[in-house]
């Protein structure tokens, strides 16, 4: 009955305080190594406790209780400055993205209108030089007309007068008309035969426009579904240059090997190559990583081009199956049939686009990154037309 007097007993209802499992002692110590709450014999001589870290369980419990005092507190404070970024901050963010994503729009509308009035003004232009030039052909020829037309009525008179004294003169009159024969002869002599005249040929020139080319080299760079996969044709390599297993990288070795096949593909003398892929129509485009090399040349050549000597007619660039761009040290030209075209880089471009249009006859030189347009060429091509490379110096590869 006392040990009910003190309180000993719990209240009925109330959850009995758990007990060691060890000893059925209560677990009035908190042992810090096993990180769990402990009875006085864990604690004691012999205990399993003994030399650990320890302290009361109240102590344990009322510094748990101030971590999570502590803890609300924070997350008290957390939840008022998400509250204050809900209800301030991203309604202004909000307020930005509108305004922001509204001057981009007007950004982009006004960018666009002011390219679609350069096109346009562009397009009118060269629609006006278009029809002047037809204009100017058309002239030509009609006076071209009008002047053959006297002179085949001219000839018709002077052969008409000369069949008359032929036919209705006797010897006397005849040899009495000679002077007359000599001066309509004369006459007819200086009527001279038509000659080709580029006057009387349409001007495709008049269509050629620098903002034209780099507004179309873009349009059809951003709208082709990728690069040619060229590869190199390893039948065509030159014994001085060595290629990748992929088929994609040239590299210069300066001196042919003793074992090397040859062929007649393949070319002799200069480090030339040719890739395996040949077009016969429509829209192409490979880039070449040139950084490495200070002496290369890329372009494309006719299945014509020789391939054995040391002749011009097998250097790319000096015949008439080869167009190319050739850099060798700080100097870019554009090569063809031994016509050099200087081109004045500021820099030495890492990579080189190549975009060949058949159809229209042109071939294009850019630099990848920017877009930059380096050089055109026009011409009829003959096809069938093959990607061709030359490498002087260390490596130039094709990217895919």
């Amino acid at each position: 009955m006392a040990a009910e007097s003190v309180g000993l007993e719990p209240e009925p209802g109330s959850e009995p305080d758990p007990l060691c499992s060890e000893h059925g002692r209560p677990l009035s110590w908190f042992c810090g190594s096993d990180r769990r709450p402990v009875c006085d014999a864990c604690t004691g001589p012999g205990g399993r406790c003994r030399g650990h870290r320890l302290c009361r369980t109240e102590e344990r419990a009322e510094e748990l209780r101030n971590k999570i005092v502590d803890q609300c507190e924070r997350l008290q404070l957390q939840s008022a400055g998400i509250s204050k970024y809900v209800a301030e901050v991203l309604p202004g963010k909000n307020q930005r993205a509108v305004s922001r994503a509204s001057a981009a729009r007007e950004l982009v509308i006004q960018r666009l209108s002011l390219v679609r009035s350069l096109c346009e003004s562009e397009e009118q232009r060269l629609l006006e030089q278009v029809h002047g030039e037809e204009e100017r052909t058309h002239q030509s020829i009609l006076t071209q007309r009008v002047h053959w037309a006297e002179a085949l009525q001219k000839l018709d008179t002077i052969r008409t007068s000369l069949v008359g004294l032929l036919t209705h003169l006797d010897d006397i009159q005849l040899i009495q008309k000679e002077q007359e024969i000599f001066e309509r002869t004369e006459e007819a002599e200086g009527i001279l035969d038509p000659q080709e005249s580029e006057k009387l040929n349409f001007n495709e020139k008049c269509t050629r426009s620098p903002l034209l080319t780099q507004l179309w080299a873009t349009a059809v760079l951003g709208s082709l579904s990728g690069m040619e996969d060229v590869r190199i044709d390893e039948k065509t390599v030159s014994p001085l240059l060595q290629l990748s297993d992929d088929r994609r990288t040239l590299t210069f070795s300066g001196k042919k090997p003793k074992a090397c096949v040859d062929g007649p593909e393949r070319f002799d003398h200069w480090p030339n190559a040719l890739a395996a892929t040949s077009f016969q129509e429509g829209l192409h485009a490979w880039v070449v990583k040139v950084q490495n090399s200070c002496a290369y040349k890329v372009g494309v050549a006719s299945g014509q081009l020789p391939r054995k000597g040391s002749g011009n007619d097998c250097r790319l660039g000096h015949n008439e199956f080869s167009w190319v761009f050739s850099r060798y040290d700080q100097e870019f030209r554009f090569l063809h049939n031994g016509q050099h075209e200087p081109l004045g880089l500021l820099q030495c471009p890492a990579q080189l686009g190549v975009l060949l249009d058949l159809q229209a006859g042109e071939l294009l030189f850019y630099e990848p990154t920017s877009g930059t347009v380096l050089f055109t060429f026009h011409t009829s091509f003959p096809t069938p037309l093959f990607p061709v490379f030359a490498v002087a110096n260390q490596t130039i590869s094709i990217i895919h």
